[in-house]
């Protein structure tokens, strides 16, 4: 009988060597497993938040440290012939010692790992003890050994098999970690085990096909029988003496298809497959158990598009960039996971991309993913670098590979898998060739490798050689015009309205900044008063040069800020106006585009970024922007037309009537169009001159509505605009779960927004950046805050409630 004997109690941690530069003696501190390093420091008291201030910056002795963990363990003994110690996850350069005697030695965060120890373990108590090498001395060694390699950054991060954010990012802080960062404990077992179960399921016609490749570790050579069941139906297949693998193929007539979220349900199957012993009984037993979803996945590259096939129809993409929610991945749950994936689905995703400086998400993100309908675009962990090729990373790579390719083959929301990200663009635009004068730089990952792993272990899902890529190495990889692009010219260089002049197929990362919620922001920064550079504010930025570009990014589109405050909503506002211009452009373009995934979702930590979800958990004024643009039915003005984007099953047909007004709301020119955009279809109006051209530049608004959808285009930007000082009532009232505001606009109302989180933390708004044209009313409801309740007054008075165009002070 296969048991599992956890082993995450009793650990301590010593620290074995360091520069001993600002650190605490840490002898025998009491460790927490699954963890690492810095939240034992941190629990104990030994280190400042790393995410407050500048903590982080008196940290780095802890990546440059050997770490040994060690517990005692009680073992009574079991009957069977085998007892591994499992390894999960072990952070990251480490060596095994189990009673004085090394069993191992482990070099990649991203594999788990399996040592036989039944020879070494002994009644009573046993002593286990894991030593982490510093990962920077390990990464800088192979740096020298093999040659140095270019990077975005001037950390050692390609030369580790290690989380590569870890060594900071332009939106992350710099905590190298050491740890036992996922479950250890022993497994015992006869005869043999379940070595591996990897499904793989097709569709022929309207019924599914299941082929479940099992692969067996044996420790006795007699006949063995494998069983596997789902839906109903249950087949057996026998493993004759010494066989090792086999294939259980399930036929499944007619079952649910699974879909994307916006296109259907997601029906999810238990599967089991158990493993027995033979005719002799040999006391063989083992279970494994999986949901699985049945549909298909392809990649339509005709004439040079990039489109996400499932079960036969294409989907438009609606997608956020995900990096790690935490540098410290023990901390996540899966009610913390279940927040961010709620939190993209009502934004309108329906696809997440793993990206490739973090690591192979847990099978929590993952059954979140089937659950909820979200497609998943995974990176292999490979970013913005040069990856050497030699001495031990080749083995380990393919390791890695083998192991998450044929964990996350059961998992119907995985759609594709993709080498790298920007590692072909940088090999081939940033500079890198004459700095590598030869030396491998990871094409034989990207090229070779990983596509035949894929091929051999999952060959029913695509393939793309990195991101951005245009479908072969000859051509340039950021070709608009071909498979994926990013778009950073916006951000780091042009205006947003730039993006007016890509015609891309698929847009696979492309954002722009904002400050996190105010709340997020105090609570990480002492800063007293806050500033846009005061010295918190400015660490918690890790962008080069990105408060400038925060203020460049205003141009013409709104004021000047004054003070915190209005740096604060300007810079959260172009934010979310930036985002939300680039997604309704390429969206217009469907179905020559047909995906745009945003970076990003969410924050490791509380940061000014380009996160929708800030390092918090709380959503920015660019998540209510994107829950707009990506809306099923989205109304957008592009150019001189008006164009109406439908990704529902059902035809969007009717009356679009645009109408030209003073702001005052005096009608200068109105006209109807009978519009009608097919199922996933757009449908485009060319408008006339007289609705157009403005007669006063400064003092028009167009108002376009179809449906009960509505968009507006003013005449001019906002600093350049005639707005009248707002004038609107507000009515706060009780309801239930919270408070109720009611605003009535007497005047145009420009960008309206309510920061509840500034008065309780624990406060959030249901909407954010309303527009009010005279006369009329919006309702935001207020929910969260704590039993003591809020200040009604101070809820709709400066600088909770903000408009562009409010009265001055």
């Amino acid at each position: 009988m296969s048991a599992y004997h956890p082993l995450h109690d009793g650990w301590t941690v010593t620290a074995v060597s360091s520069t001993r530069q600002h650190r605490p003696v840490v002898a025998g501190l009491a460790a927490a497993v699954p963890g690492c390093v810095h939240t034992d420091l941190l629990d104990a008291g030994l280190i400042d938040d790393p995410y407050l201030d500048d903590n982080e910056n008196r940290l780095t002795w802890i990546g440059r440290t050997a770490w040994a963990y060690e517990t005692v363990f009680t073992w009574s003994g079991t009957e069977d012939e085998r007892a591994d110690l499992v390894c999960e996850g072990l952070d990251t350069v480490a060596t095994i010692t189990l009673n004085g005697v090394e069993i191992g030695r482990t070099a990649n965060m991203h594999r788990s790992y399996r040592f036989p120890v039944r020879h070494l373990l002994r009644e009573g108590d046993n002593t286990l003890k894991v030593l982490f090498d510093p990962p920077y001395g390990y990464a800088e060694e192979q740096r020298e050994a093999l040659g140095d390699r270019p990077g975005a950054y001037a950390e050692p991060y390609q030369f580790i098999r290690k989380m590569a954010c870890n060594f900071g990012w332009d939106w992350g802080p710099t905590l190298v970690t050491a740890g036992i960062w996922r479950p250890i404990g022993v497994q015992t077992w006869r005869a043999a085990r379940l070595a591996e179960v990897r499904p793989l399921v097709t569709l022929d016609g309207p019924d599914g096909r299941v082929d479940v490749h099992v692969t067996v570790e044996r420790a006795t050579e007699a006949p063995l029988t494998l069983t596997a069941s789902v839906a109903g139906v249950t087949e057996e297949v026998r493993l004759a003496a010494g066989q090792r693998t086999a294939v259980v193929t399930l036929n499944v007539p007619r079952p649910g298809l699974w879909w994307p979220r916006g296109h259907g349900d997601q029906p999810l199957y238990d599967l089991t497959v158990r493993l027995g012993e033979g005719a002799d009984g040999n006391g063989a037993d083992g279970e494994w158990t999986g949901r699985i979803g049945f549909r298909s996945i392809e990649l339509d590259r005709t004439d040079d598009a990039f489109t996400l096939v499932v079960n036969g129809r294409p989907v438009f993409v609606k997608g956020f960039n995900w990096i790690p929610d935490d540098c410290f991945p023990s901390r996540l749950t899966r009610e913390r996971l279940a927040e961010r994936f709620a939190q993209a689905a009502e934004a309108g995703a329906n696809c997440l991309r793993v990206w490739g400086g973090g690591r192979y998400e847990s099978e929590d993100f993952y059954a979140l993913a089937d659950e909820m309908g979200m497609l998943v675009w995974q990176d292999f962990p490979f970013a913005c670098a040069a990856y050497p090729e030699e001495g031990p990373f080749a083995a380990e790579v393919a390791a890695e590979a083998r192991e998450h390719v044929a964990r996350l083959s059961a998992h119907p929301s995985l759609a594709i898998w993709c080498g790298n990200n920007e590692n072909i663009e940088g090999h081939a635009d940033w500079g890198w060739q004459d700095d590598l004068d030869g030396r491998s730089w990871g094409a034989g990952f990207y090229y070779d490798l990983l596509p035949r792993i894929v091929a051999e272990l999952d060959p029913t899902r695509p393939y793309w050689p990195g991101s951005p890529y245009s479908g072969s190495p000859d051509l340039p990889p950021n070709d608009p015009a071909r498979g994926t692009v990013h778009i950073w010219t916006v951000w780091n260089t042009h205006d947003y309205t730039h993006y007016a002049s890509y015609t891309p197929r698929f847009v696979a990362e492309f954002g722009f900044q904002g400050p996190p919620t105010y709340a997020t922001l105090r609570a990480a920064v002492g800063d007293d008063p806050l500033a846009p550079d005061s010295p918190g504010v400015r660490h918690h930025q890790k962008a080069i040069d990105g408060d400038l570009k925060l203020l460049r990014g205003l141009g013409e589109h709104l004021p000047e800020p004054t003070g915190f405050d209005d740096w604060h909503y300007y810079t959260q506002l172009n934010q979310a106006r930036a985002m939300a211009f680039g997604i309704e452009r390429f969206r217009a373009l469907a179905p020559y585009c047909m995906g745009t995934i945003v970076w990003q979702l969410n924050d490791c930590w509380p940061v000014t970024s380009w996160a929708a979800v800030d390092g918090g958990g709380r959503r920015k004024p660019l998540w209510y922007a994107l829950r707009r643009a990506y809306a099923d039915r989205l109304l957008t003005f592009q150019g001189d037309s008006v164009v109406a984007v439908n990704d529902t099953e059902e035809p969007w047909s009717g009356d679009l009537a645009v109408e030209r007004r003073t702001l005052a709301g005096e009608p200068i020119a109105k006209e109807r169009f009978t519009v009608s955009a097919g199922p996933r279809g757009t449908a485009t109006v060319e408008l006339p001159a007289a609705l157009r051209e403005w007669d006063d530049r400064a003092g028009e608004v167009l108002v376009a509505t179809l449906g009960g959808i509505r968009t507006l285009r003013f005449s001019a930007e906002d600093p350049a605009m005639d707005y009248p000082a707002a004038e609107f009532d507000t009515v706060v009232e009780e309801s239930a779960g919270g408070l109720r505001v009611t605003v009535t606009a007497r005047t145009v109302v420009r960008e309206l927004a309510i920061f509840p989180d500034r008065l309780d933390p624990r406060a959030t708004v249901d909407d954010q950046l309303v527009t009010l044209l005279p006369g009329e009313t919006a309702v935001f409801h207020v929910t969260g805050f704590g039993p003591r309740g809020l200040n009604k007054d101070a809820l709709v008075r400066r600088p909770v409630l903000r408009c562009v165009n409010e009265a001055k002070r």
